[in-house]
């Protein structure tokens, strides 16, 4: 393994926050426009939910792609993203429909979401604190 990532804590810590970043992206695509949205995602509670996941997914996919640019190898990075966005339709279809589609997925989204940013605020810090 070392001879193909040497850092492989780093490639495994990418491949979860990827894929979080990548199911995230087909969820919240899904509620985009809001004529489209289910009957139960259309209140302007969802609507706020909706806008504070895109914020949250913005941050954590610009968090995790600085994470591999400087953890990882450009060819790492490129193979382990390609299989996230290729195996992660996968967990959206497994992930139940009631969640894809009403407020309380979002509410859980969310909680991923931000679960995930403190996953990576933790594990990212001690590295970038070095960059300045």
């Amino acid at each position: 393994m070392g001879a193909i990532e040497p850092n492989w804590i780093a490639l495994l810590w990418f491949a979860s926050l990827a894929t979080v970043c990548a199911f995230a992206g087909l969820v919240i695509a899904g509620m985009f426009p809001n004529t489209a949205r289910p009957e139960s995602a259309r209140s302007g509670a969802a609507t706020l939910l909706v806008a504070g996941n895109a914020i949250l997914l913005a941050a954590l996919s610009i968090g995790t792609a600085f994470y591999g640019c400087t953890e990882l190898r450009w060819s790492t990075l490129i193979v382990v993203a390609g299989l996230v966005v290729l195996f992660s339709p996968g967990l959206f279809e497994i992930w139940p429909t009631s969640f894809r589609d009403g407020r309380n997925g979002l509410v859980v989204l969310g909680g991923i979401q931000l679960m995930a940013l403190a996953i990576l605020a933790r594990i990212a810090a001690p590295f970038w604190a070095n960059l300045t």
